[in-house]
């Protein structure tokens, strides 16, 4: 029992010093100041969200594109009279577990997530499909906040540092609400 207390004591402490590097190292990323800003997103979901779906600005040529690589929106299909709307079954698992874990994160942190999620449940949608929805809402508002960043200020691949604070914390921002006041 004193050598598996021993293992897991410094498996604890190994954690601890990769959670440390991990928040350093996505704390220099041009983005990681929009996805902090996102409900139910810290360092380590926003770096885990940031890493799977990838850094590049053009790679989702709209929010429906990023949602459905994010494997949150519905499929429906249509034959005459007859429609049927299922989820996603082919999708990255990890990058719809962290999803998961952001939407069910966000329930305390935003008030707004709280009454979509209290909404759908109002009207019968089981627990799971009610945080895949609102999973796919707050992955449509993460791809809205990213693409409305002006390009000026993001810095250039290679460059250290933050942009600077007026371009931050421009007007833009606070509308939209991509970024905390």
């Amino acid at each position: 029992m004193r050598s598996l207390i021993a293992v897991i004591t410094v498996l604890d402490e190994q954690v601890k010093i990769l959670q440390g590097q991990v928040e350093a190292h996505f704390g220099q990323h041009p983005d990681a100041e929009i996805y902090l800003s996102q409900p139910g997103l810290g360092a380590i979901l926003g770096a885990r969200v940031l890493a799977e779906f990838g850094d590049g600005p053009r790679r989702y040529a709209d929010g429906k594109a990023r949602r459905n690589y994010a494997g949150t929106s519905p499929v429906t299909r249509a034959s005459g009279r007859k429609k049927i709307v299922t989820a996603r079954f082919i999708h990255n698992d990890r990058l719809v577990d962290a999803l998961r874990a952001q939407a069910f994160a966000s329930l305390n942190a935003s008030p707004g997530a709280r009454a979509f999620y209290d909404s759908l449940r109002a009207r019968g949608i089981e627990h799971n499909d009610a945080l895949r929805r609102l999973a796919n809402r707050l992955v449509g508002i993460l791809h809205g906040c990213l693409r409305t960043q002006p390009a000026t200020t993001r810095p250039p691949p290679g460059a250290t540092g933050k942009p600077p604070s007026i371009l931050r914390s421009g007007l833009t921002f606070k509308l939209l609400g991509c970024l905390s006041a």
